[in-house]
């Protein structure tokens, strides 16, 4: 096989901008935001903008890709044409196949230029779609990107219970921290660097607050009582389990709540 040959057999080989069905994926998520009312319209007008007229490029540029390939007599769709059709033909080829990826990596970038847009705006579900778009299409690297961005967005959002986390809380704000550790737990990637030992830190002082509250409502406590062991510090080795123990003083408080006389 000629270099010329291989360097061609390359550029033909399937990847995610010749995948159209995943290509056009954020474009269509795109013409959903710019419909779906007109003050967010015009404020990520420019970033769908240019997401759609650069999914449309890469489409053209992929169409011609499978045209040229095509375009020999007898050949297989997709098949690279033989030498003597000409030299013209396979730098025609290439020269689509180089302007898809191209535009394919420029789609990549509207597609995270708009994600970061809807994180700036605090709509994450939206930006998290885009992620999962960019993952499935195999761009692991822009959509754990997009993910850090999206944990970050979250840790700040949660910032002021959770900075008033402590031993003392009253019954209202310890439904607050309980509020903000599930949201880091179900919006921020388990990957995210010390996403659990950050969680975990704020496990035992929300113990000790429910304690205090079932003291002074005289609730008996239970011998084994997780509550009690989490309240001393019991998980601090156990990082993997944080979501079990944060459940657990979770439900403990809720039946507090539900208690006869506190509903």
């Amino acid at each position: 096989m000629t270099p010329q040959e291989r360097t061609v057999e390359r550029a033909m080989d399937p990847s995610p901008y010749v995948s159209l069905r995943q290509a056009v994926r954020p474009a269509i998520f795109a013409h959903f935001l710019l419909a779906e009312d007109q003050e967010r319209a015009r404020q990520l007008a420019a970033e769908c903008e240019d997401l759609l007229f650069l999914t449309r490029e890469l489409l053209k540029a992929a169409g011609l890709a499978d045209i040229l390939g095509a375009s020999s007599p007898g050949a297989d769709p997709g098949t690279v044409p033989p030498e003597e059709d000409g030299g013209d033909r396979q730098a025609q080829l290439l020269g689509a196949y180089a302007e898809a990826g191209l535009l394919w990596a420029k789609v990549v970038g509207s597609t995270m230029a708009l994600a970061q847009a809807l994180v700036g705006r605090g709509d994450r579900d939206g930006a998290r779609r885009l992620a999962g778009f960019l993952a499935d299409a195999g761009e692991d690297g822009p959509a754990a990107e997009l993910n850090i961005q999206l944990g970050k967005a979250v840790w700040d959002s949660c910032r002021g219970p959770l900075q008033d986390i402590s031993n003392t809380m009253p019954p209202a704000a310890i439904g607050k921290a309980i509020d903000a550790l599930r949201a880091v737990l179900h919006e921020v990637p388990e990957d995210f660097p010390d996403r659990n030992r950050e969680v975990n830190r704020f496990l035992p002082p929300l113990a000790a607050s429910v304690l205090a509250v079932m003291r002074e409502q005289e609730v008996d406590i239970p011998y084994s009582s997780r509550v009690e062991h989490i309240a001393a510090g019991g998980v601090a080795r156990y990082p993997d389990i944080v979501k079990l123990s944060l459940d657990e003083i979770a439900a403990e408080f809720d039946g507090l709540c539900h208690r006869p006389g506190n509903q």
